[in-house]
């Protein structure tokens, strides 16, 4: 990119520097483009606690507060419950505005710039989050429809976080710490589902005690009291803080060098926002149009050229986060089933409506910290070690034992003695998910790509994982519903039960584990290694002469 000096003696991540000598005669350490961000740059990492925080409602066992507010039913020997059809649109319409925003804002990052557009989604986000939980009315229908409207829309906003988050972070950090830096975006989601279970605990905390509802069996209208509406909307308007957080930070952030020299070809701005961002003085070298014009038509998505290039890798990311989810998603919506199962959770009946969503968070967020976040950060601190290929191939294979050593002795597990056993298998199976796929299918496609295709073969991967929580969400929703028509929540008919949904989520684990063997390990390789755009850009005779000019600038 040009000529760096580091005389600020400030402890910094370096920008590759062409192999000319700094002031004082030290060697530049890299010589082709290998970008990174400063240790001061955490306010990405921070990013990735939106897709926790500001999805509190998205997940089922919080829509059963929704359920006992509105669809209360006189007489009826249970509380009221979401229909299956209002619970698959709640549900459902914030993962397809991911999806949606996935596809859309991870291919807009590649036309219009990644800092550019992740201004828009943080936007979206604040303004959904805050306008859901302000869903206008009282009556069922009128909530409803607002609050999956907003929803839509939030979703909308968080999609495109997903592919804009891991393509800035990979852009700016070298190859030695990149999967670090990457995954810890992620991770952070982790302290997102513990701040939205701790938010739950608090707020449901103060209003269970400030009114004291009678538990359901004992008054079934008065088990939840009208203040109750309060607490599912403050818990959401909630998510809004930490995206707003975030604001200064996404202003301040230039755009990508590598985006900025390798899709817009201005190496000389490039090297003016890696001065600003590393605070080191950089100059861009020039080279004439001569040895760039090849690089004008440069393959695209649908091209046979990217098929043969990356069409296996581009399938072996989206089937692996899709299996990945299905099992993942899954897992997450019949949890309050096994709380259940397992005795955490009293039969409903037992509770009033807010005492029962503290309990249900209580539990989450146990799971959480014991299973959940340990597996993000034992990702983040061994992933530049053991590989991103490694690690995911253990993570699906943890996965599918942990499921069926859950599955086939069922009843064992659900016998008052070993129930704990359950409760650490099934942490077990999270932290196997976390510490593997779920990590590693975020990080993997942010980095084989091309950079002009980079932020849209991540949205297109992420999308494919999202109709797999789809899938889940639905699937299973139906399918962990127990045999016994009386035991099914209301509304459901009958479904196979959890032992036979944990067998299957086993299986799609397994599938998922040889599908990986799709997707390219890239530990240890600068991006332009993986995607060969160094040679595109100067021709493979100028590579071997030892040139190291990485950034091509039109004179």
């Amino acid at each position: 990119m040009g000529k760096c000096g580091n005389g600020r003696g400030r402890k910094e991540l370096v920008v590759c520097c062409h192999g000319k000598k700094q002031p004082g005669g030290a060697q530049c350490p890299r010589r082709r483009q290998d970008a990174v961000v400063p240790l001061h740059g955490h306010h990405h990492r921070g990013d990735g606690l939106l897709h926790r925080c500001l999805r509190p409602l998205q997940h089922p066992r919080r829509t059963k507060l929704l359920g006992r507010i509105y669809y209360y039913k006189e007489n009826s020997p249970k509380p009221g419950s979401l229909p299956p059809n209002v619970a698959a649109a709640v549900n459902g319409v914030a993962l397809c505005g991911t999806l949606a925003g996935q596809l859309f804002f991870g291919w807009l990052g590649d036309k219009l710039g990644r800092k550019r557009v992740y201004g828009i989604t943080l936007m979206l986000m604040v303004i959904s989050s805050v306008a859901s939980g302000l869903s206008f009315g009282h009556s069922p229908k009128g909530v409803i429809s607002t609050l999956c409207f907003f929803r839509f829309w939030l979703g909308f906003g968080i999609g495109g976080d997903y592919p804009l988050s891991a393509t800035i972070m990979s852009e700016y950090a070298n190859k030695k710490t990149r999967g670090a830096f990457i995954a810890a975006v992620f991770a952070m989601q982790g302290f997102g589902i513990l701040g939205a279970g701790i938010v739950t605990l608090i707020v449901s905390s103060a209003f269970d005690h400030a009114y004291n509802a009678k538990p359901y069996s004992a008054d079934p209208a008065g088990s939840t009291v009208p203040q109750a509406d309060y607490v599912w909307r403050i818990i959401l308007m909630f998510g809004a803080v930490p995206a707003a957080l975030t604001y200064y930070y996404r202003l301040k952030m230039p755009e990508t060098a590598r985006y900025t020299a390798l899709v817009a070809k201005n190496a000389k701005q490039a090297a003016a926002d890696m001065s600003k961002v590393l605070q080191v003085d950089l100059e861009a070298d020039e080279i004439p149009d001569s040895k760039i014009v090849n690089n004008q038509n440069s393959f695209g998505l649908f091209s046979k050229e990217f098929a043969r290039r990356h069409g296996l890798h581009l399938v072996g990311t989206s089937v692996t986060w899709f299996l990945l989810d299905i099992a993942y998603y899954s897992g997450n919506l019949f949890q309050k089933d096994i709380f259940s199962a397992v005795g955490w959770l009293p039969p409903a009946q037992n509770m009033n409506a807010i005492h029962e969503a503290f309990r249900i968070a209580k539990a989450t967020t146990l799971i959480a910290l014991c299973g959940t976040v340990p597996g993000y950060w034992f990702t983040v601190a061994f992933i530049d070690r053991l590989g991103r290929f490694f690690i995911q191939l253990m993570g699906f294979f943890f996965m599918t034992v942990f499921m069926f050593a859950l599955a086939f002795p069922y009843h064992h597990w659900t016998e008052k003695a070993n129930r704990i056993g359950f409760i650490v298998m099934y942490s077990l199976t999270f932290f196997f998910a976390n510490f593997g796929p779920n990590a590693t299918t975020f990080v993997v496609p942010a980095e084989i790509f091309p950079a002009r295709l980079r932020s849209t073969c991540h949205g297109i991967s992420a999308a494919s994982g999202k109709a797999g929580a789809i899938v889940g969400a639905f699937g299973f929703l139906y399918a962990a519903q127990s045999r016994d028509p009386a035991k099914t929540d209301a509304g459901y008919p009958p479904g196979i039960g959890i032992k036979d949904s944990l067998i299957m989520l086993g299986v799609i684990n397994a599938v998922g584990f040889f599908f990986t063997f799709l997707v390219p390990e890239s530990k240890g390789k600068s991006l332009e290694e993986l995607t060969g755009e160094n040679e595109e850009e100067y021709g493979e005779a100028e590579m071997q002469s030892g040139s190291t000019r990485t950034v091509p600038v039109q004179s």
